[in-house]
């Protein structure tokens, strides 16, 4: 029996996880999320890689922090997998994050971005600087692997016509979704399936690795 190569989704927070997350549920994949998200930021950085290597095997497709810091260790663990990098212009990329985190501080964020910049607020340049580094390495990490990695900038439109071929699959009928907007997430269905997404993810590991 052939094994269907993981997906794993390796474009940071807002640049269109959400919308990606749902097209690849429409295929029938089941999606991890967000990970690891009650671990400190010493704990992800020693242990994460391990976590995501693990978790994974109960997924067919991941996306969304930490995922997307650990490219380089599910590359080696699962070599036959497919990247997907989604990307968005750095300006409209922070706003987003400004709007969506505010002034909030997590162990996830000073996990990814250093231990005392874990405030978007504080540090706009250094943000920026973190994400569009993690994208030149996943470039030059992938050199040479069209096959393996798809770049996706789905505030421009990127959608189906791109993702469907890198897949293998059919394009499907309806229209490449497009979730996670700011009007979408002040109504109660986003809140409530994005709560149920989360559980789904935890519900998959034991309490000692949540």
């Amino acid at each position: 029996m052939t094994r269907r190569p993981k997906i794993f989704c390796i474009g940071f927070h807002k640049t269109g996880t959400t919308s990606l997350y749902a097209a690849l549920s429409s295929l029938g994949l089941k999606v991890s999320g967000t990970i690891g998200h009650r671990w400190s930021a010493e704990r992800l950085r020693r242990e994460g890689a391990a976590l995501c290597i693990r978790t994974a095997r109960r997924f067919d497709a991941a996306e969304d922090m930490p995922w997307p810091t650990f490219f380089r260790e599910l590359d080696d663990a699962y070599p036959d997998s497919k990247f997907i990098l989604t990307v968005r212009e750095p300006e409209a990329w922070f706003a987003s994050i400004d709007r969506h985190f505010g002034d909030v501080d997590t162990e996830m964020h000073r996990f990814i971005y250093g231990p005392h910049k874990g405030r978007a607020r504080d540090d706009r340049a250094h943000w920026i600087a973190t994400m569009s580094a993690h994208n030149a390495a996943v470039r030059a990490h992938f050199t040479g692997r069209s096959e393996q990695l798809l770049e996706m900038n789905l505030a421009k439109g990127d959608g189906w016509e791109m993702l469907a071929p890198f897949l293998g699959v059919d394009r499907p009928p309806a229209p490449f979704p497009v979730k996670n907007t700011s009007a979408g997430r002040t109504r109660l269905s986003y809140r409530v399936k994005k709560k149920l997404n989360e559980l789904v993810g935890r519900a998959a590991l034991p309490e000692r690795l949540i």
